[in-house]
């Protein structure tokens, strides 16, 4: 019983650091906003460390309390909301999807619910956070080019998270889990 309790212990800890350092990155694209999608997605490589290292019930808890926290703490909210709506929960949903379903079933399933996240994004912050995206909707095309930089985004996710398995992750054994 004593090892589930370290165990525990250390898996909670981690988590709270974790979900610190996301505010932290979060805060950053709130305040300077040009990088609010890229401190987002950089937010989002701490919950791969969760997923691959902690595994269970500890990526969802980085997630909520990173969210939360950055919805409730930001100056801009546009980060948070991209953080909370997509990027924040995407490496949980890419873990199970990846490794349940075919390449092409999860490639499609990953693209339309990045579309729902993304949509709903744009929506929130039109009409609670009052961020003014006419500009977007007479220029609706430009809300294709997104789907490239989603591949790309996860793209990058594997190949990070391969190095890290395959490179970075004996270095990081310092911490066991």
């Amino acid at each position: 019983m004593r090892g589930e309790s370290h165990r525990t212990t250390r898996c909670l800890a981690t988590s709270a650091v974790l979900s610190a350092l996301g505010v932290i990155l979060l805060w950053l694209g709130a305040l300077i906003e040009v990088l609010d999608l890229s401190m987002a997605a950089i937010a989002s490589f701490l919950v791969v460390f969760a997923v691959i290292e902690m595994k269970g019930k500890w990526p969802w808890l980085i997630y909520a309390v990173t969210s939360s926290l950055s919805l409730l703490l930001l100056p801009n909210k546009t980060a948070g909301l991209i953080y909370a709506l997509f990027a924040g929960f995407y490496p949980i949903l890419k873990a199970v999807l990846e490794g349940r379903l075919s390449k092409a079933v999860a490639w499609i399933l990953k693209i339309l619910i990045f579309g729902v996240g993304a949509g709903v994004a744009l929506l929130l912050a039109q009409f609670l956070f009052l961020v003014d995206l006419s500009w977007l909707w007479e220029n609706w095309w430009y809300l294709l080019l997104l789907v490239p930089i989603f591949v790309l985004y996860d793209v990058a996710m594997t190949r990070v998270i391969s190095a890290y398995i395959h490179r970075w992750r004996a270095r990081f054994r310092f911490i066991k889990f």
